[in-house]
């Protein structure tokens, strides 16, 4: 077997971003969700945010060495 490359049964070492990334993703859309509800900005225009938040996630999980997608 090689070490650097692990069988496929093998455990996969979830990193920081990992584990913060689906509590992130929640509190954007919470806050979104009260600004829209304040009147403040509507959520029709915000949820690009979204897709940027989860964008920079999933580069801050490849750039620290999570799984590659």
């Amino acid at each position: 077997m090689n070490p650097s490359n692990p069988a496929p049964h093998a455990p996969r070492q979830h990193s920081l971003i990992d584990a913060i990334r689906g509590p992130i993703m929640l509190v954007t859309l919470g806050a979104l969700m009260a600004a829209d509800q304040m009147d403040r900005i509507g959520i029709d225009r915000t949820w690009p945010a979204l897709l940027i938040l989860f964008g920079l996630l999933k580069l801050a999980g490849y750039l620290g060495g999570g799984e590659k997608e």
